[in-house]
């Protein structure tokens, strides 16, 4: 049997559930499922109370995913593992590190990032004489700052491992600039025409690197004064955050909406499929089983047919702007 809406919710509970509401009916209106406070056999989480909640529960989005998305600290170690190109970024443990990292390379201008800030909140400029901020989470997250003469951010989304929609947030002509360019600020979404080839590849590897290539998620990038173009961070939904929808342009906003939709559908088809092959193994063990000692069991474990779907449609079984 073929999975169906009510096999599936948007899943949305615990305290911080009113933060998302809106989007939860949103979801539910463009998935045509319902929003639920418990799971279902394939879900797309937006909220739980306690990580217990999660065990054995199958999502669209990998909460592993999503927490890298929520701290930059993780997400600046996992870029670096993976090679993707980002301004030049250091995780230092003391403070005192930090002044004399700066002090060092002061050809070139640092922030000091907050490790789980929304819409740059509490990102900040720092130099060799900068005093320490109160109660700032360790390690420090010390990047290279790029002064463009236009601050403009660049913005990219994927859902179902294909890329779409290529917008800069920018300030209004007239209006007051900030370093950070931020929504939360007064920076605006302008859509734009046909990405960058090295804009796509460096957006693809960020989103390969944090897991997010198969289900949905977005990147947002700086293209440096030499051309370069590198990934300062990437967003998805659930938990902490989620991806900002109001950009200005209903025609964007609505592709964005019918692209998780086919994405969601895609992942729970797959995830239906290969959860009745791992059905139909373990009935067949199980058959032979009975015809058997234990030490025949064992054997049989051994020869039952291995279900493993090729790895682009391997949909993650969680434990756990």
């Amino acid at each position: 049997m073929s999975i169906s809406p009510k096999d599936c919710c948007v899943l949305n509970s615990g305290s911080g559930a009113w933060a998302f509401e809106p989007l939860a009916v949103q979801l539910a209106s463009s998935l045509s499922v319902e929003v639920s406070s418990e799971p279902r056999r394939f879900n797309y989480l937006l909220h739980v109370e306690r990580p217990d909640q999660l065990v054995g529960c199958n999502v669209f989005i990998p909460t592993e995913s999503i927490r890298l998305a929520s701290d930059k600290r993780l997400l600046a170690a996992m870029f670096r593992k993976h090679g993707v190109p980002t301004p030049l970024t250091r995780l230092l443990d003391s403070y005192s590190e930090v002044l004399n990292y700066v002090r060092e390379y002061s050809d070139r201008e640092w922030c000091l990032k907050f490790p789980t800030s929304c819409g740059a909140s509490g990102h900040r400029l720092v130099s060799a004489t900068s005093f320490e901020p109160p109660n700032w989470p360790r390690p420090f997250i010390v990047q290279e700052f790029i002064r463009l003469e236009r601050p403009e951010v660049y913005r990219t989304y994927c859902a179902g491992g294909e890329l779409f929609g290529w917008v800069s947030r920018r300030f209004p002509e007239g209006t007051r600039v900030s370093p950070w360019v931020a929504h939360a600020r007064g920076a605006r979404y302008v859509r734009l025409g046909q990405p960058p080839t090295a804009a796509l590849d460096a957006a693809r590897r960020a989103l390969q690197a944090t897991n997010l290539w198969d289900s949905f998620g977005c990147v947002d990038l700086l293209c440096k004064p030499t051309g370069e173009w590198v990934v300062l961070e990437v967003g998805t939904d659930g938990m902490f955050n989620h991806v900002d929808r109001d950009l200005g342009d209903a025609d964007l906003e609505h592709e964005l909406l019918q692209r998780v939709a086919g994405a969601f559908w895609r992942a729970a088809e797959r995830y239906d499929f290969t959860s009745a092959q791992r059905g139909h193994a373990e009935s067949y063990v199980r058959r032979r089983a009975s015809r058997g000692s234990a030490e025949q069991m064992q054997q049989i474990l051994s020869q039952a047919p291995r279900v493993e779907p090729e790895p682009n449609d391997r949909l993650p079984m969680t434990t756990n702007d």
